[in-house]
């Protein structure tokens, strides 16, 4: 073999035959979880918990009235949440405060990990991105058609072409079941086709959170019930968390997964349907069985 060779040939690293073998490479060490971020010693959701909206603390008086009262409330992702309460108990001003439009005189309100309390005009525009609502009487602009209606808030926050624009506002009329009706004004629609318009109103920019503020006020009971599957049917098809206001008990334990009972401005009871069904808390039973759509285990004794 010549030296040229002998320079272009492999090296080969022999080992004694009583030489131990190499230790293997040790296994990397797993990712330590992520820390709970903790504000006031309240644990903050995150984007991904399970609790969507987190409420600590909340209080809100009109002069000598109080109208929350340290007020403590989880809200679920994914899940229809109801709150119910007698008229006056707060749950209007509740809603107005998660988005923004009225501020506590104390606690927290978290959404998605951010707290709403502290936060300025241009931050609160970037969170009611997330919401839809659809109002009490749906509030629909009069002197709009229906398509108009819900080509609204498009107009308002995008920049998309106008005639994408009624392309999405029509796609979601047809798929709440609304054919034939995008000319009409809302004055020539019937009350349970008005919630429907506002609901698709409320989709356009496809929120990660519906609120309903009495949905079904004003409503006979089987425009209610249909209203409820609109409901139910929209939260299936879009995975997003529902928050309802109400004090219709057919339709929270028709479609409720959790329920919340808000009583001088405190959550007094919460839980699912079946939970809410065996619960002792006299206060409740009285205003759920007042109602006639709901019986309690009458083996339990109510207990104030």
């Amino acid at each position: 073999m010549s030296a040229k060779d002998l320079d272009n040939a492999p090296t080969v690293v022999t080992r004694a035959p009583d030489a131990p073998a190499p230790a293997p490479a040790p296994a990397p060490a797993p990712a330590a979880p992520a820390a709970k971020k903790v504000v006031d010693g309240i644990e903050v959701p995150g984007p991904t918990d399970p609790v969507t909206i987190r409420i600590r603390g909340l209080v809100k008086k009109f002069g000598p009235q109080t109208v929350l009262d340290a007020m403590d409330l989880d809200l679920y992702r994914g899940k229809i949440n109801f709150v119910i309460g007698a008229s006056g108990t707060g749950k209007s001003v509740l809603i107005r405060h998660v988005i923004g439009l009225l501020k506590p005189d104390a606690g927290h309100i978290f959404v998605d990990g951010e707290d709403v309390v502290p936060m300025g005009d241009y931050e609160l525009s970037k969170l009611r991105r997330k919401f839809g609502m659809v109002f009490q009487y749906s509030a629909l602009f009069d002197s709009m058609s229906v398509l108009d209606n819900v080509c609204f808030p498009l107009r308002e926050h995008t920049k998309k072409p106008d005639k994408e624009i009624r392309g999405i506002a029509h796609d979601r009329l047809t798929e709440l079941g609304i054919v034939g009706a995008d000319h009409k004004y809302p004055s020539e629609i019937s009350g349970g086709m008005r919630k429907r318009v506002a609901l698709a109103r409320a989709l356009v920019l496809e929120p990660k959170i519906l609120l309903y503020d009495e949905p079904t006020t004003g409503l006979d009971p089987i425009a209610t019930q249909n209203v409820d599957e609109m409901i139910a049917d929209t939260a299936r098809r879009t995975g997003g968390t529902s928050v309802v206001i109400s004090h219709d008990m057919a339709s929270t334990f028709r479609i409720g997964d959790v329920v919340s009972m808000l009583y001088q401005g405190k959550v007094i009871v919460h839980g699912s349907p079946d939970e809410i069904r065996s619960s002792q808390d006299k206060r409740l039973r009285e205003f759920v069985e007042t109602s006639g759509a709901v019986t309690f285990n009458p083996e339990r004794p109510a207990r104030a």
